[in-house]
Formats: structure tokens, sequence, C-alpha cells
């Protein structure tokens, strides 16, 4: 800390002299005020990188407290562009053409939402009819489950970045009602938009809900009761593969509700988030 102090001292005995000159002789040029300004800057940003941080020893820090201050932290970058990049893609994907047969008959291009920093992706099949009219992904009854299930992991939905295989709702027969599963070839043509967005986010760790979305990520169809609980791997991101929350809402059971959480207790040990007793039990009586 010595050199410190003398820089300091030097600082001091310089900057009233300079000053004096200013008043007798001629004004300082601007580069030399300039000058003075910079080492004043730089004498208080050395104060402060010196001063060691308040701290209270009266309330010791909670568990959940802890956690708030290390993982829900967004993973933020110096220079880091990816806000910006993400807003780009998105202007862009509103004005795809790519799928004329989608473009004359969707309402929404259904980019995704959520944290650009996400730890976390969901990734599901495409938009339905809710999503299609408000622009954003699982809101409908399955969305407000895939709420639930945030919730029970201990994130809020705002946390968690959230896409689909397909951004355009997929077309229905003329006075035919519900949805339809993607196609092939429709994956194909939007996947390059998800790959961008898993790019720029950098999640640590993928889910896949539902068949479809498996079969967008890696290329192949499985049964998924073959298929869920098991960790792929999609570009170099292990890659959870789970039931659809439609699919929890057609099958209510408490043993296929333990099944897709036993997929989400995978996915926060793999996060490395805390896991409680009481999360751990959730269904287990269904499976005793």
């Amino acid at each position: 800390m010595l050199h410190f102090s003398l820089f300091f001292q030097a600082i001091d005995s310089i900057e009233p002299l300079l000053r004096r000159m200013s008043h007798q002789l001629s004004p300082l040029p601007r580069a030399s005020l300039a000058s003075l300004q910079r080492l004043q800057d730089l004498e208080e940003s050395l104060a402060r990188e010196h001063t060691p941080p308040s701290c209270s020893m009266s309330t010791p820090l909670s568990h959940s407290s802890a956690q708030d201050t290390t993982d829900h932290l967004p993973r933020q970058q110096p220079q880091d562009d990816r806000v910006e990049k993400l807003a780009l893609l998105k202007d862009q994907a509103l004005e795809c053409q790519r799928c004329p047969h989608l473009v004359k008959s969707r309402r929404n291009v259904v980019f995704g939402v959520g944290n650009p920093y996400a730890s976390l992706m969901f990734v599901g099949e495409a938009p339905g009819e809710e999503e299609d009219l408000r622009g954003e992904p699982f809101v409908g009854k399955a969305g407000e489950l895939l709420t639930k299930i945030i919730h029970s992991m201990d994130y809020q939905r705002e946390e968690i970045f959230i896409a689909n295989i397909l951004k355009c709702r997929p077309n229905m027969p003329a006075g035919v009602t519900g949805n339809r599963k993607p196609k092939p070839e429709e994956m194909t043509t939007c996947l390059p938009w998800l790959k961008k967005q898993i790019e720029l986010i950098k999640p640590r760790v993928l889910v896949a809900w539902g068949s479809t979305a498996m079969e967008g990520l890696l290329g192949k169809s499985m049964l998924m009761r073959q298929a869920r609980g098991r960790w792929f791997e999609f570009e170099g991101i292990p890659l959870m593969v789970t039931y659809h929350p439609a699919y929890l809402l057609r099958n209510q059971s408490l043993s296929e509700k333990r099944k897709v959480w036993e997929d989400m207790l995978q996915v926060l040990e793999k996060l490395e988030r805390p896991i409680s007793q009481k999360q751990r039990q959730f269904f287990l009586s269904a499976t005793a």
C-alpha cells in the first residue's frame, strides 16, 4: 500500500501548483486539464478498489439469500452483446417468409421469451392457437402447468428461456380446429432460428418437451417411454427429454407426474442447484 500512498501524495502536491499556474499564466491547454482529470479519476478508482466492502455480522446469510446471489444472477459477461444480437435475430425471424403456407395462416411469429442469460432453456414443439394469438410460447393450459413445474424447481419463469422448434403455428385445413404436429421439412426449415438462439443464450442445460421437440433437436424419432429421463446432447449441451405438459393434462396420474418430476430433478442436479427434501418427495406416494 506504500506505493499507492506516495502516488496519492504526488497528485495532491501537483494539483494546487497547476491550479495556481492557471491563474498566473495563460490557461492550461485542454490536454493538460484532461490529464489532470484522468489523474483525479484514477485516484478515486484506486481508492475504491482498496476499500473493503461493508458487511454486517448481525444477520447471517440465509440459504435462500445465498442462492439468490449466485445461481439466480444473470450470467452476463463484460462487453456481452447477446441482448442486442437476440433482438436483431427476433426482428429477422418476425419477417421470415421461408414457409409460405405458414406465413399465410399465422397471426404471430412466436420467437421465444425469457432470460437471455438463462442457464436452463426449454424447447417445445410448435405454437398452438393461443400461442399464435399472443405471440408467446406455452401460454395455454399446458403453459400453466409448465409454470407450476418451473416454480416447483425453485425458478421463476422469467429466469428460463422458452422457445419452440417451429416459430409459426402449423396451418390447419379450413374448418378444422385444434393443432397438428409439425412436418419434418417444416422443422428442418425452421431449426436454424432455434440453433442461433441457443448459440447466443449459451444455456448449460436444454430440456426437450415431448417427442416432436426431441425429433427436431436430435433429428431422430424414439418412443417417449424409452427416451424420457435420458441425457442426450445437442451441439455439446446436455439435453434432457421428457413428456410434454399436454401429456400430463391427458394422463393426470401421480405416477406419470412423478416421471416428469424425476427428469426435472436430474436437470436440477446437472445445474448443481440445491434440492430440498420436500422436492425429492414430490409424488412419491404414487410409486410406493
